[in-house]
Order: structure tokens, then sequence, then C-alpha cells
């Protein structure tokens, strides 16, 4: 459920600036990953603020505002599909969260993590494993960067029309991937997700 248990318990210990933080982008074969990072108001009701995922575009396209509006703070990195090729895409990840935070203006004080696992974070914070659906700070974070992502994704849609884009926003669709068989990898696809689909069709290998 969402509500602001966590965070009332981190303003116990003295902290006021407290950030949610939440990645959008992970698992595509496509396209950077973005991170958000979002300190709200204590106690502010944003009607409808849930995890992304359980919104509708339209939904988190309307909440994308409204939280703006509302924020003290937020932040937007993205990290690019060259870079998640070099490093890995979990590393990119901590570096897009990374960015968030340090371009929050005014500046957190500490920060919750949607998940079990975070790096490089140099103000205190914890992990909250289904954070987007307990926190509003996460929840928040989650819709700006889901939102700001699929927006990315829909400018890609116009440069590359052959893979879908639009419809699956990078994901590894069945049509996405007989995308690639057919007209072989965008600039923006990540190769080291596309290592096993190529070892599965060696043919089609770039």
């Amino acid at each position: 459920m969402l509500d602001w248990t966590i965070e009332a318990a981190v303003a116990e210990q003295g902290f006021q600036a407290i950030c949610g933080i939440d990645e959008a982008g992970r698992g595509p074969l496509a396209g950077p990953v973005c991170a958000a990072a979002v300190i709200l108001p204590f106690g502010c009701t944003i009607d409808g603020l849930n995890d992304s995922k359980k919104l509708t575009e339209k939904k988190r396209e309307q909440l994308f505002d409204t939280i703006q509006e509302q924020a003290l703070a937020y932040a937007i990195a993205l990290v690019d599909h060259e870079t998640i090729d070099r490093i890995n895409i979990l590393e990119a990840t901590y570096v897009a969260m990374q960015q968030a935070v340090e371009r929050l203006h005014p500046a957190a004080d500490y920060a919750l993590v949607d998940g079990n696992r975070s790096k490089g974070l140099v103000i205190p914070h914890q992990c909250v494993v289904g954070g987007d659906a307990k926190s509003p700070s996460i929840a928040a974070a989650s819709i700006l960067a889901k939102v700001t992502r699929d927006r990315l994704m829909l400018e890609q849609d116009a440069l590359y029309p052959a893979y879908g884009f639009a419809k699956h926003k990078g994901y590894g669709t069945k049509a996405h991937y007989q995308a690639i068989l057919e007209h072989g990898p965008s600039p923006i696809h990540r190769m080291t997700f596309l290592k096993k689909f190529y070892d599965k069709h060696p043919e089609a290998r770039p």
C-alpha cells in the first residue's frame, strides 16, 4: 500500500530532504536506461499516484505533469545504449541513479531506492523492495522515469520505424525480434543484449 510510513521513519532520524529513486528500461533490447529522483513535500496527496506499471499510459502522462508541479525537486538522467554495452546494464543503472540524485536542486539528504541493490550513492540511503508500490517518493520517480523513456522511444520510432519501438518501447517482443532478423540491428540496439539471439541465428549476425 502506498503511504508515507517509510518516509516518516526516515524523517524521525532527522533527515529532511528525502528523495525516491527508480529506473525504467533495464530490460529492453534497445535505447537508454532512465532513472529519476524526486523529493515530494512530506505527506502531499497526488490523486492516482501509484507504481507506474499499474497505471495506464494516459494516467502516467497526467501524473508526470502533476509530479513535476508538486515536487520540491526532481531530476532525470539517461545512460545510452553504448554505455550499457560497455559497462553492463546494472552498472549503467547505478550511474543513471547517481546522476539523477546529483542533479537534484535543492539536494536530497537521504534516498529511498526501489529494489534490493544500490551502488555509488554518496548520501545515506536504503533499498526498498517493491518500493514503487509502497513509497510515494519512489512511485513518483517511477512515473517520471517511465514516461521520459517512453517518450524518447517514440522519438526513436520516428527515426527507425521498422522496429516498432512505439509499441514495445524496445522490449523483446516476437515482432521486435522478427524485425531485427529482417533489418538487422538499429543504431540504438544494445548489442550485448542480442548475443544469445545471434547465437541462435548466426546467419543474421551483423
